[in-house]
């Protein structure tokens, strides 16, 4: 009989007091990750694209500047890897910690850059450079945050756990966007922000890293972890076994979180923040003041972070697929409302685009944690979430705000975007049908039988 949370019939005071401490944990931890993350995502589309890339003129220069949030993408495999195949080997804690101080380190060292005007090309080869080591970091983070949440939760509460990780993105977008619309709206307007106001959120990420660093150390490791360190069940090389085994059932997992990152990318990859305040002057299409988008921007993640909750305890009680296929629905009916909301130049009806749109977005996320974990057997668990979650990412979210600019210059209209964000939630919706709903498989080292059958339908 396995002896991880998820099959304890009963939970001890001490056990719920464990189990608050990971909850914590795992949703501080992410939102620290994933503040640094979005601030960067944030000032791609406020302040790179004339910082660092100017000379290239303000239509491409902003094209450049989103395509640096790509470029880290593309390093989410590589730190997915490395971060899996330890934390198969060597336990789930140890990477969460890693994994956070490499994130905040490369965050800090962004808000002390020079810009282009002081050290010419060297500054956009080291704001490369740092965000390469960004996605290194948020490769590996999310796989190891997830599992130590769904491993340790009760029976039938695995969605609700799961959520707690999940929660860390959208107050991550409320953190960030909320200290950047403090320093553009009351500490450093105008000119002040471009000058020293936007380094200040990179610093603040010292402060944060330290409170995360210290919270994560408490926790125990995941006991599903400790069982297979128990057996000696550890796999030599995860990845290979992942691979050759359930290549397909990765493909098919990593296509239905792109289809979530592609659309969640609009507010956190700095994309409608960008398109919303870029002046008619330069070629915009709205022309908006930074601060109120911020803000909206900001009451937004509240909503997504509401509904992102509602998904994973939802999800216990109707399955994760069903919640998935519910979320879809919603997020094709509002992908074709945001832009014409935000095109009015009214706050207020921004805002409501924004919360109209996050509602689909919590529906297919606030359970993903509690979904891949279910998916892959124990012994290569973290290297398949963390693995599937990168491929998704890179397919999904990586090059989202760029392929949306280049759209509304070659088009001249934001319905160019809502159709190819459509496009990828329908992809998304196919592959989220072709997957099993295994809500509730045991998730302990002596069912790896029955976790390594096949999830997706038609393969034996």
């Amino acid at each position: 009989m396995s002896t991880t949370a998820a099959s304890t019939p009963g939970t001890s005071p001490a056990k719920q007091r464990e189990l608050r401490r990971v909850a914590f944990a795992t949703v501080i931890g992410t939102t620290i990750e994933w503040y640094d993350f979005f601030l960067y995502a944030s000032a791609a589309g406020l302040v790179f694209n004339t910082l660092f890339f100017q000379p290239a003129g303000p239509e491409f220069a902003t094209i450049l500047s989103f395509a640096t949030i790509g470029v880290s993408f593309l390093f989410r495999p590589l730190g997915a890897f490395l971060a899996g195949h330890f934390g198969d080997k060597l336990g789930r804690r140890a990477m969460l910690v890693l994994t956070l101080i490499l994130m905040g380190a490369a965050t800090t060292l962004i808000g002390v850059l020079p810009t282009y005007e002081q050290v010419g090309m060297l500054a956009p080869v080291l704001l490369v450079l740092l965000r390469i080591l960004q996605g290194l970091s948020t490769g590996g983070e999310w796989g190891g945050a997830v599992l130590m949440a769904v491993e340790h939760a009760p029976d039938g509460k695995r969605g609700r756990y799961g959520a707690f990780p999940q929660m860390g993105v959208p107050i991550g977008l409320l953190l960030a966007s909320g200290v950047l619309a403090l320093m553009t709206g009351v500490i450093s307007p105008g000119a002040a922000f471009l000058e020293w106001g936007w380094r200040v959120p990179f610093l603040l990420s010292v402060v944060l890293v330290v409170v995360g660093f210290v919270v994560r150390r408490s926790v125990e490791e995941s006991p599903v972890f400790a069982e297979l360190a128990a057996k000696k069940e550890q796999t030599k090389v995860p990845i290979v076994q992942l691979f050759k085994k359930h290549w397909l059932l990765v493909i098919l997992a990593a296509l239905t979180f792109a289809g979530n990152n592609a659309a969640g990318y609009m507010t956190t990859g700095g994309y409608i923040q960008n398109y919303a305040t870029t002046p008619v002057a330069d070629g915009g299409h709205v022309g908006m003041e930074t601060t109120p988008v911020l803000l909206a921007v900001t009451a937004s993640a509240l909503v997504w972070l509401g509904f992102t909750w509602l998904a994973g305890v939802v999800s216990d009680r109707i399955g994760r697929r069903n919640t998935y296929i519910i979320g879809w629905i919603v997020f094709l009916i509002t992908v074709f409302a945001l832009f014409p909301l935000v095109n009015t130049g009214n706050v207020w009806l921004l805002f409501v685009g924004l919360a109209l749109f996050v509602v689909g977005n919590g529906f297919t996320y606030g359970q993903q944690a509690a979904y891949f974990a279910e998916l892959f057997p124990a012994s290569i668990r973290y290297s398949g979430v963390s693995i599937t979650y990168a491929i998704g990412a890179i397919l999904g979210g990586a090059f989202a705000p760029m392929i949306s600019a280049w759209l509304v210059q070659t088009t001249g209209s934001s319905t160019s975007v809502a159709f190819y964000i459509a496009g990828v939630m329908v992809v998304a919706f196919i592959a989220t049908l072709l997957l099993k709903d295994r809500t509730g498989i045991p998730l302990g080292a002596d069912h790896e039988d029955e976790q390594a059958e096949s999830a997706v339908y038609g393969v034996k």
